[in-house]
């Protein structure tokens, strides 16, 4: 009987010890249904900002500290160096000495490190007589001996991404072969890209027709279906760089690709020459709905990179995010 009382005690006492700590529950704040609405409204707020960092494209002989401390206090992260013209010329000749060429790419690296700005990617050059798919051999051999040498140097500035044309404008009847050249270049040159711990990518040409005029054929890769083909026979290691002033519907190249997409040039066009405009300056034909919903679809991760000139730093960013935000509204009309 006295073990019935014990047992009684310790389950009353266990009871109220429960109802005091739900008590204390009860005297903290509620969550009001503006507390819900606010909440609701702060994770849709988190959701509206723009997903990508930001970057954009810059010729080698503007890279300087002062400019990229700039770039990054308004929010730009990356950049892909151009302008490789100042150590090459048009024939494949180099046109600096090796120390000229390692001392200014050291003062870049200093500067991109100073300012906390990474070197996402840099632009190889092109031309005529500089051409992954030419048809010569000797020349073609040349060519890609050129671009190895420059790669030697450019491991200095460790970037994540090189880029590649896939060719100049082509003779006529010509293209099956340029396609087999082009893919010899660039198997050999991968594996030079992956020992400065970079990514090959190639990047996607203007082709609204196949003939420029009635000697020339538009480059490699003008179609989603050409670049299909070409990217089947490239090794998997090798990236897709999209530009979108390139083709006018961008979106298609990127859902057909999607697993090689690599990185982007951002530019407004009309899909029938090199416009390169700003793309908030919409004077363009780009769908950019589409375009980044596209880019969600496959999942990319990389910069949202421009190839093309703001007025002011500060805009490349806010542009990126104006595009998202008009984005984000269309899919909430949508549903």
């Amino acid at each position: 009987m006295g073990t019935l009382r014990i047992i009684h005690l310790l389950l009353g006492v266990g009871l109220g010890c429960v109802l005091f700590l739900q008590s204390c529950r009860n005297n903290n704040r509620s969550t009001t249904k503006e507390d819900q609405t606010e909440e609701v409204q702060s994770n849709t707020a988190v959701s509206d900002d723009a997903p990508l960092e930001v970057g954009f494209a810059l010729s080698l002989g503007r890279v300087s500290l002062d400019t990229l401390s700039q770039a990054k206090a308004v929010g730009i992260d990356h950049i892909e160096v151009s302008g490789l013209s100042m150590f090459v010329s048009s024939d494949r000749s180099f046109k600096a000495t090796d120390q000229e060429i390692t001392e200014k790419l050291t003062a870049v690296k200093k500067a991109a490190d100073s300012a906390g700005i990474n070197i996402w990617s840099i632009h190889m050059p092109f031309g005529a007589q500089i051409d992954l798919s030419l048809i010569d051999e000797t020349q073609r051999n040349e060519v890609v001996a050129m671009h190895q040498k420059l790669l030697g140097f450019l491991s200095i500035l460790e970037p994540e991404v090189v880029l590649f044309h896939p060719s100049y404008y082509l003779g006529l009847q010509e293209r099956e072969v340029r396609k087999t050249q082009l893919i010899k270049s660039a198997t050999t040159l991968n594996k030079d890209v992956q020992n400065i711990g970079a990514t090959l990518v190639i990047e996607n040409m203007l082709g609204p027709k196949l003939l420029v005029d009635e000697n020339r054929e538009r480059p490699l890769m003008r179609t989603v279906e050409e670049s299909l083909e070409l990217f089947s026979k490239l090794p998997k290691s090798i990236g897709l760089a999209v530009d979108t002033n390139h083709i006018l519907h961008a979106e298609q190249l990127i859902l057909a690709l999607g697993g090689r997409l690599t990185t982007l040039h951002i530019a407004d066009g009309t899909g029938e020459a090199e416009n390169h405009w700003f793309p908030c300056d919409f004077k363009g034909k780009n769908d950019w709905d589409k375009v980044l919903a596209a880019l969600e679809q496959v999942k990319y991760k990389g910069p949202f990179m421009y190839e093309s000139s703001a007025k002011e730093l500060e805009q490349y960013k806010q542009c990126y995010q104006e595009l998202y935000t008009n984005y984000i509204k269309q899919l909430d009309k949508a549903n």
